[in-house]
């Protein structure tokens, strides 16, 4: 029963701008208090190794490799034709040692891959013992 005739009956309205004005100045506090970091580029710090300097043993065998991926067992040239030419020519090189030291010297711009390429041949031909050599940086 409607006993207001002749008056129109208002719809009920949801007011959004107060809404909209609440969500902005939490939008810009947001903004105000959040940091950003740029990074433009990833610095590595590598470790600096210094000792003393190990007496020369006869279980011992240098491999070098330069920035070319060129590999030298003992001073001595070697074409790398595969992780397996490398692991017979690390046997080769131990002779009858049981567990020579493989001593990797990789230059600095030598690809990360062809270390890997010695360490795998290593595991191979069975000889777990692995350093690497470093050099002392000059201050």
């Amino acid at each position: 029963m409607n006993f207001q005739k002749g008056r129109a009956r208002e719809e009920p309205e949801i007011n959004l701008i107060a809404m909209i004005d609440v969500l902005l100045v939490i939008l810009i506090f947001m903004l105000v208090t959040t940091t950003y970091s740029k990074h433009a580029e990833l610095q590595i710090n590598l470790p600096q190794a210094s000792g003393n300097k190990s007496e020369a043993a006869t279980d011992q065998i240098n491999i070098a490799i330069d920035a070319t991926e060129h590999y030298a067992i003992n001073n001595k040239p070697t074409k790398f034709d595969g992780v397996n030419s490398l692991s017979q020519a690390l046997r080769k090189a131990a002779g009858n040692q049981s567990d020579p030291t493989i001593i990797i010297n990789a230059d600095a711009k030598a690809p990360h891959q062809s270390v890997i390429n010695i360490m795998e041949a290593a595991r191979l031909a069975g000889y777990g013992r692995i350093t690497f050599t470093t050099q002392s940086q000059d201050r």
